[in-house]
């Protein structure tokens, strides 16, 4: 099935100078990295004397060729071939709408940039799924990993703000009130949650760390000096659907792995713990390694299990009294959270890599979220179950409103097509690709004077709400 939703409005492709700079650059650099970190374990197999070592060796060799040719060829605008029959999930989707399009639109320079983004995702699984020996890798685990480390600053800050608050007895007092200590609090913990998404390894090759180090940041004066970066900012009309809620459902559609992932557990736990508003948080992660840094069920585990490791980050973090049991309190919180359901995964947490898995298969496919209620009408009755749906960071974006040249003043909600009021849908995204709609008259003239990167530079965001209907 092809792509069904048509937005008014052209799709970006690769001509486009963001888009084109991504092909040129981005998605270059990304191979040579899979690259990198194969060949460094093929180098370490070399000395392994296990019986299986000389056929991963060889397996391994072998991708790496066919990473070195799609580099080459996305260099000299090859034609995108038909991914090949590796028995993972979401093949015939792709293959479907490749052999419905012209040749001249499925080239890397000229197919719509958002289907060439997926398409390479799942082209490079499909590298690793049809081997024996490297079906469970994910080649960019080493690197979300080491991310998740120097972001141990934020991490402990977060984490003593957060035990604070589950341990006060008046947190809750008065929160009908406007400016309340609950208000401020939610305000505090929902912008941590926006900004983690600043920790984008697909983009990092653009961001300078202490650029990262700055919008990472989580103290009070740096939210208030982050909320005036908020371009749109509906957190009000969240806060009020919040307030109307007892033991509520919210769910999470997961972006990055790794410190992002942190904040979206701070936040789930805020919910849970310092509020009377909600009592189950749905996790909703990728099947496949996806845009680098995506949350695969192996990460969401390894991320609440880190924090129980005292060496973890002691190379990155100048750990002082307390700390290490900030750390486990707010793991053992998590893990209980699991245990008792309060915290769930949409998918087994065993979930292997390219599994056949109806309830997170729509994610890593190339629709955009305006075809979910025609392609996957099942998911999305699960995701009518919610009081509040969350789509984190710009990719969710992007599908969200279908990657298109809207004029930026274009209501969210006509943007949203045919997902508009189907559930109460909330979007925290920091800007990182040119497609953005729902702002005020006059914030693009004034932007584009002021920081001509605004579009995609990470240093502004929206935050989008559109109710059910």
């Amino acid at each position: 099935m092809v792509s069904l939703y048509k937005p008014a409005f052209e799709r970006y492709s690769p001509v486009d100078k963001e888009s084109y700079k991504t092909v040129v650059t981005r998605w270059p650099v990304i191979i040579t990295n899979i690259v990198s970190a194969v060949s460094t374990v093929n180098h370490e197999l070399t000395s392994d004397s296990s019986a299986d070592a000389p056929a991963k060796l060889a397996e391994g060799k072998e991708i790496v060729s066919k990473l070195s040719a799609l580099k080459h060829n996305m260099g000299r605008n090859g034609v995108l071939e038909p991914i090949p029959d590796d028995g993972n999930a979401n093949r015939a989707c792709y293959n479907d709408e490749l052999a419905a399009t012209a040749d001249d639109d499925k080239r890397w320079f000229t197919a719509n940039w958002l289907f060439a983004e997926c398409y390479l995702y799942r082209l490079l699984r499909s590298y690793f799924a049809l081997t024996a020996h490297w079906k469970t890798y994910d080649p960019f685990f080493a690197s979300k990993a080491e991310t998740y480390k120097s972001s141990s600053g934020a991490i402990l800050h977060l984490a003593h703000a957060l035990n604070s608050m589950v341990e006060s007895k008046d947190l809750q007092q008065g929160f009908e009130k406007e400016g309340s200590a609950l208000e401020i609090a939610f305000w505090e913990m929902v912008q941590a949650d926006l900004w983690g998404n600043a920790t984008d390894l697909s983009l990092l090759t653009d961001l300078k760390y202490e650029d990262l180090q700055k919008l990472q940041a989580v103290g009070s004066a740096a939210q208030a000096e982050q909320a005036e970066k908020i371009l749109r900012n509906d957190l009000p009309k969240v806060w009020e659907l919040l307030k109307t809620l007892k033991d509520g459902r919210v769910d999470i559609v997961m972006d990055n792995a790794g410190f992002e992932l942190y904040t979206d557990f701070i936040f789930a736990d805020f919910l849970l713990s310092c509020t009377p508003f909600v009592k189950e948080v749905v996790f909703h992660p990728k099947t496949i390694p996806w845009f680098v840094s995506d949350v695969l069920p192996y990460d969401f585990e390894w991320a609440i299990d880190s924090l129980f490791d005292t060496s973890f980050f002691a190379s990155h973090a100048n750990l002082k009294e307390g700390d290490t049991e900030a750390l486990s309190a707010l793991a053992a919180r998590w893990k209980a959270h699991q245990t008792s359901g309060r915290f769930r995964l949409s998918v087994p947490t065993t979930t292997a890599l390219g599994a056949n898995v109806l309830a997170a298969n729509f994610w890593t496919t190339q629709y955009a979220y305006q075809d979910l209620p025609a392609v996957d009408p099942a998911l999305l009755a699960e995701l009518q179950k919610s009081d509040l749906v969350m789509f984190k960071g710009d990719l969710n974006y992007r599908k969200l409103i279908g990657d298109a040249k809207w004029p930026v003043t274009t209501p969210f909600s006509e943007a949203l097509g045919p997902l508009a009021g189907k559930f109460n849908l909330l979007s925290l995204r920091t800007n990182k690709a040119d497609t953005i709609c729902g702002l005020p008259e006059g914030i693009e003239a004034r932007l584009d004077k002021e920081a001509p990167d605004w579009r995609v530079s990470g240093k502004y965001a929206v935050v989008s709400f559109e109710p059910k209907a």
